[in-house]
């Protein structure tokens, strides 16, 4: 949600910002801005839509200048129009600012600055920082300082860049609680909202941390404490790069593109960890927090979206696997919740972008309690990364498409081996899943090759306007899962629900327009899923089924998708690339945007 893009060195401000922006559009958004600062003033396009667009309005004509921010927005405050695109700028047009996050006393600040005669032009939340950096700057005569004190005057989450013709060499930015990362080059300089666009250029990089502040020009970064006021010291580290996982190869779109690397996913997330031979799971983020988890009798994972429900699946591994009780919260919940937390309790945080707003604002609220903090994450150096005692990264690679699908299997094989882990070998499934986790990734390929079938299906189911998917057990999670990539990517309404519930309320909805996608896999509630669809059929409702045999479903389901079988713990796994590939091409056949589905976002950056 909402891309941070700035540059200052001695090559033209333009090129990087637009390439820079484009690396971003993953995380979604609906509206672009950049402006280019040279000496002869400001030079601002902004624009509704894609990159593109501002890049064909600029062609033939770009923006000179080597100092310069750009911005891709996500509509919060103000709908996706031009006047409210970033960047903004004051009434005398000297300060430009990109904003992501939410400025919580916005109208307090607006109300103020009306009052002495300040007039406004956007929607947003957004436009009172350049006002009131004006305010300021008439008072005090000195950029920086009327930067840090209008930062100090906000609240909420932010991240802030801003350029000024009154200082043409120089980028000032501030963080609270929404990601910014500073690229350290050669006689130049990078800022974004998080790593991508800037590691082709420069790999050292400066993650700013709450409450700092920091000025750069071409040939140096200072880093400033905003409540102390004092000069921080920090030191660039080093991150790793590689730039052909941002590329589609021979894939039309990254989302399938990232559906077929699930094979590699698991091995990656596997790697130097599942050691076959000696059955033995070697976690080293874990083992530097060894004696505490010694003393953990109670766990706690935060979550949102793919990931809340990735975490269900670990819920249900931990609890079997390890015998510790665990409770899975949604974060945008948790924050707001009051119960009892003592020593003996570990959080755990699961997110793809490691920038997520609520599951950070979950750690911060735990970070007095003395509790263990663990991440699980695929962005390296990411917030969460950095704001947790241990963790596990998920070894992913990059996730372009909006619609989850690598981090959802890479967050359940982490989750898998953290209980394995946590189990201390003392579990009869322990040697059973350390050879099953190995023959995971062989099985996802089998999987694979189901897609010309899969999509046939698609194409005859893609007209319905509802969906119900169901499963129990380890498959009630990856049906809630299902029901989400159907209703991201095709926009057809889906509801995931526990197969036992549906004498409770859901078996209202079903009739012969409201087909089921169900989760049938052997195990021990086998049974008691042919009960339900049982129960779906006799309303004359279609069902697919996902199962390991279809001769057991015969005269029952109208569709049959049959995968490989696996032991039920690990079945999340195999049985998500069918519901991804039905999603996928469901979408296909209604005309959707895979990458890019309306109205969300990749990484969501504000609660």
């Amino acid at each position: 949600m909402c891309g941070i893009i700035g540059y200052v060195g001695p090559e033209q401000a333009q090129n990087f910002i637009l390439d820079g922006l484009a690396t971003l559009e993953y995380r979604g958004y609906d509206s672009t801005g950049l402006v280019v600062i040279n000496d002869d003033g400001a030079k601002l396009v902004r624009s509704v839509g894609r990159v593109s667009s501002v890049r064909d309005e600029l062609a033939g004509k770009p923006l000179i200048g080597k100092l310069g921010i750009g911005h891709t927005r996500w509509a919060t405050h103000g709908a996706p129009l031009e006047r409210n695109a970033h960047p903004h700028t004051d009434s005398d047009k000297q300060f430009y600012v990109v904003h992501n996050g939410i400025v919580e006393n916005f109208q307090d600040i607006k109300t103020m600055l009306e009052a002495q005669s300040v007039t406004f032009k956007s929607d947003t939340d957004t436009e009172v920082i350049p006002q009131l950096l004006a305010y300021n700057y008439k008072k005090l005569g000195d950029v920086k300082e009327a930067f840090l004190k209008t930062i100090r005057s906000l609240k909420g989450a932010y991240s802030v860049v801003m350029v000024t013709p009154l200082s043409p060499d120089t980028m000032y930015a501030a963080r609270l609680s929404s990601p910014l990362v500073i690229g350290i080059g050669d006689k130049e300089n990078f800022i974004a909202s998080d790593p991508t666009p800037i590691m082709e250029h420069t790999k050292k990089v400066i993650f700013l941390n709450d409450y700092e502040a920091a000025v750069i020009t071409a040939e140096s970064c200072e880093i400033i404490h905003i409540k102390k006021g004092k000069l921080a010291k920090r030191i660039p580290e080093e991150l790793e790069y590689d730039p052909e996982q941002a590329l589609l190869g021979d894939h039309p779109n990254f989302m399938i593109k990232e559906v077929y690397e699930a094979p590699q996913t698991v091995r990656s997330a596997l790697l130097g960890r599942l050691r076959v031979e000696q059955k033995l799971i070697k976690l080293g983020g874990l083992e530097l927090v060894e004696e505490q988890l010694r003393y953990i009798d109670r766990i706690i994972i935060v979550s949102c979206g793919t990931s809340f429900y990735a975490s269900l699946v670990g819920e249900y591994l931990i609890e079997e696997i390890a015998g510790i009780p665990v409770e899975v919260q949604q974060a945008s919940e948790f924050k707001y919740r009051v119960e009892p937390l003592n020593r003996s309790t570990m959080v755990i945080a699961v997110s793809q972008s490691g920038e997520t707003a609520d599951t950070l604002a979950a750690l911060e609220k735990v970070a007095g309690y003395g509790v263990l903090r663990l991440g699980v994450v695929n962005a390296v150096g990411s917030s969460i990364a950095r704001l947790t005692d241990a963790g596990v990264y998920c070894h992913a690679g990059s996730e372009q498409s909006v619609a989850s699908t690598k981090a959802f299997i890479a967050q359940v094989t982490v989750l898998a081996l953290i209980a394995l882990y946590l189990s201390d070998g003392n579990t009869p499934l322990y040697e059973e899943m350390i050879n099953e986790l190995d023959k995971l990734p062989a099985k996802i390929e089998a999987i694979l090759k189901l897609e010309p079938a899969i999509k046939k299906l698609a194409k005859k189911y893609s007209h319905h306007r509802d969906f119900l998917y169901i499963g129990r057990r380890y498959m009630y999670p990856v049906a809630l899962e299902g029901a989400l990539k159907l209703k991201e990517l095709s926009y057809i309404h889906a509801e995931g629900y526990a197969g036992g519930e549906m004498k409770h309320g859901p078996l209202a909805m079903i009739d012969e327009n409201f087909p089921t996608m169900a989760l049938a896999l052997d195990g021990e509630l086998f049974e008691k899923t042919m009960s339900n669809i049982q129960e779906i059929k006799a309303r004359g409702g279609p069902v697919i089924a996902i199962c390991n045999d279809p001769a057991k479903l015969k005269d029952l389901a109208d569709d049959v998708i049959k995968i490989p079988k696996t032991i039920e713990q690990l079945q999340p796994l195999l049985a998500a690339i069918p519901l991804q590939l039905f999603a996928y091409h469901c979408a296909l056949a209604l005309g959707r945007n895979v990458d890019r589905p309306r109205n969300l976002a990749k990484s969501v950056t504000v609660e």
